[in-house]
């Protein structure tokens, strides 16, 4: 049995009552979609339902599944106690989700749980069920910081742990979407914010899956949204169906936009497999990169593809100009994988003996020694696209006013510690954003003062 409905909904506490205490007349409509929400699922009358929350433990490379018979919570954070859960989880799912996803090559299970009690994005879904509904088990799972591919992949697994078993069972997408859509809004304004809610709410209620993989990593971050990629899980259960779509209700009075739609599965429809048709886009995209990018770039490519597939470190190609295998440079070798950084590693100065030398051995690093990731496989090879930076000379500046974020890049040192940004970066607008994000990059406070260094770059694509 395939999943019979799946819900994209918001999970702010204040359209709890007893949280909200009246100010959750503000968003009237949101509590009236969620009621209709929770009126559909007691009439399907599931088994289980599966809930996505980026409130649950998050891990960058891994998608967690909360272990163990269930867990507890309240409201107690947000004042109200008296509002609490004790739910059972789905244990057999959830086993046969890990198996699967596992089977699939996605990073998946039970393993490293931090936080025991249920999380507001899975407590207020509940909230709106359980006045309607009470006889159903759950599975909660965590968001990734992996590309949504990896989550809508995700997805597939879980529809198919559904049918493996013949489980009743519905999706929940918990999620806010832009937190940036009020200058009144406890975070601000951003235009990047009514862009996200219109695109979302556009997409989801055409049920338009696969437009979600087109709104980039800037988009979503710029946005503060933060349910993007439970919605892609959720659209990965319904994979290769006809859909119904409705949208129930969409508020941004608070500064936060709310958005409620329904989704009804229906029969087998071959041209809804949305992310096989995303892979073959990006396949194509990064076939015409290699054939377009410069020696830099291919020589980059060439190493960490001798390393992953045989083992060995390429030599230099006798073939290269005297600018590669005579200069020296540090160089920093990037990755990227559908959007998403997949490794980055650099030297500030050169330690090999030439250009040529330096990206051989850093293209190794970043796509296995990269310590945010796990070492890139063989078949992820052909969806990868590749940068080289290479640096100029490092020149100490007194004051922030000589950065550019688009020409220089920024070296902060402090007490032996140091950090580097390089320039030209997607979502690094500012100055302040630069060298902050250098700060955490080398484990200086943001308070504790600098010394400054900028360099130029020379970009190869």
């Amino acid at each position: 049995m395939s999943i019979l409905a799946a819900y994209m909904v918001p999970h702010p506490p204040m359209i709890v009552p007893e949280v909200g205490c009246g100010s959750e007349k503000q968003v009237e409509a949101t509590c009236r979609a969620y009621e209709k929400v929770a009126e559909e699922i007691a009439e399907i009358a599931p088994e289980t339902i599966i809930i996505s929350s980026p409130h649950s433990v998050m891990y960058l490379d891994y998608f967690h599944i909360s272990p163990g018979e269930g867990a507890k919570g309240s409201f107690a954070q947000f004042r109200a106690p008296q509002v609490s859960f004790d739910e059972k989880y789905d244990t057999e799912l959830v086993d046969e989700i890990s198996r699967l996803a596992g089977q699939s090559g996605i990073p998946a299970g039970t393993l490293g749980e931090r936080e025991k009690d249920l999380d507001h994005g899975t407590m207020v879904p509940l909230y709106f069920i359980k006045q309607k509904y009470t006889d159903f088990k759950l599975v909660r799972l965590g968001l990734s910081g992996m590309p949504l591919t990896e989550h809508y992949a995700l997805g597939q697994a879980i529809e198919k742990a559904v049918d493996t078993l013949g489980r009743k069972a519905v999706y929940v997408g918990s999620g806010d979407l832009s937190h940036k859509l009020q200058k009144h809004g406890p975070y601000g304004f951003a235009p990047e914010g009514p862009v996200y809610d219109e695109k979302t709410m556009d997409v989801c209620s055409r049920g338009a899956f696969g437009e979600l993989f087109d709104f980039g990593e800037t988009l979503c971050e710029k946005a503060a949204e933060c349910g993007h990629r439970s919605f892609v899980i959720m659209a990965g259960t319904m994979d290769g169906r006809k859909v119904e779509a409705k949208q129930l209700s969409h508020e941004d009075v608070t500064g936060v936009g709310y958005g409620i739609c329904t989704f009804h599965p229906g029969e087998k429809d071959e041209s809804r497999h949305f992310l096989d048709e995303h892979l073959k886009k990006e396949e194509d995209k990064v076939a015409a990169q290699k054939e377009n990018s410069d020696g830099y770039v291919k020589l980059a490519r060439a190493s960490l593809e001798s390393y992953i597939l045989d083992g060995r470190r390429l030599k230099i190609p006798e073939d290269l100009p005297a600018e590669m295998t005579e200069k020296q440079a540090g160089a920093f070798v990037s990755i990227h994988k559908d959007g998403t950084l997949r490794g980055c590693i650099g030297t500030i100065l050169p330690t090999q003996d030439s250009v040529a030398e330096e990206i051989i051995e850093n293209a190794i690093s970043a796509s296995t020694k990269d310590p945010r990731f796990d070492p890139i496989r063989p078949d992820e090879l052909k969806f990868l696209e590749i940068n080289v930076d290479v640096l100029g000379e490092p020149e100490e500046i007194d004051s922030r006013d000589k950065l550019d974020v688009k020409r220089y890049g920024v070296i902060v040192t402090s007490a032996g510690r140091r950090g580097l940004l390089l320039p030209d970066l997607d979502g690094v607008d500012t100055v302040d954003q630069q060298i902050s994000i250098a700060k955490r990059k080398a484990g200086i406070g943001e308070d504790e003062p600098v010394n400054l260094q900028r360099f130029e770059v020379i970009r190869h694509k």
